[in-house]
């Protein structure tokens, strides 16, 4: 029993007797959120519009511990990925892979920010994931490929060629990251889930 409860407070808060969620509760989110994620992104209805970025955002703001917070988008671009093209050849390809992947996962880290359920972090946190991915994706195929001189010129090339496949981005991924929060909120997973999607601080500090 011990370690059960070890196990279950660094998979996610406790805000109390009455809202904390069973580990049952917790694992079954965990596949949830992975199940979105890679049908997602396999279903694409437009270019980068998936819910990865929503749903590493709802991780963070569900599992305390952020490794297992990274576990839920690491585990849905493995899987997809499976079935999508890879990210080319060689130490370049390796790299443009450790770029996406880290573009993809490090929006957990803004589920403390957006677990108080204040609809402007939680579009802000979207916002930024999408920004980040934009920029650092970009500026690796910048890098690593001969596309594009590797001049300043080459790179605002680079960025304006990637426009048309960021159009939506952002867009998908506040409506994603509204959502996934949203129904966390619904079945009472979250630290403040009787108080989430507000656009007014509660108990801000």
């Amino acid at each position: 029993m011990e370690n059960v409860a070890k196990l279950r407070s660094s998979l996610g808060p406790s805000p109390g007797p009455s809202l904390a969620p069973s580990l049952g509760m917790l694992c079954a989110v965990w596949f949830g959120l992975v199940a979105i994620s890679v049908a997602g992104r396999l279903w694409q209805p437009a270019a980068n519009v998936t819910p990865l970025a929503g749903a590493a955002i709802a991780a963070g703001a569900v599992f305390s511990s952020p490794f297992v917070a990274a576990t839920v988008p690491l585990a849905a671009i493995t899987v997809s990925n499976l079935v999508l093209p890879g990210y080319g050849p060689g130490a370049s390809g390796f790299v443009m892979a450790a770029v996406v992947y880290a573009a993809l996962v490090w929006p957990v880290l803004l589920g403390g920010l957006v677990r108080n359920g204040r609809l402007t972090a939680i579009l802000g946190g979207a916002l930024a994931s999408s920004l980040v991915f934009f920029l650092s994706t970009n500026f690796a195929h910048w890098c690593l490929t001969s596309d594009y001189p590797h001049t300043v010129a080459g790179l605002l090339a680079c960025y304006t060629a990637g426009l048309p496949f960021y159009r939506w981005m952002p867009v998908g991924d506040m409506v994603w990251a509204v959502s996934l929060m949203s129904g966390l909120a619904a079945i009472g997973v979250t630290a403040t889930s009787r108080r989430l999607i507000s656009s007014h601080p509660v108990n801000a500090a």
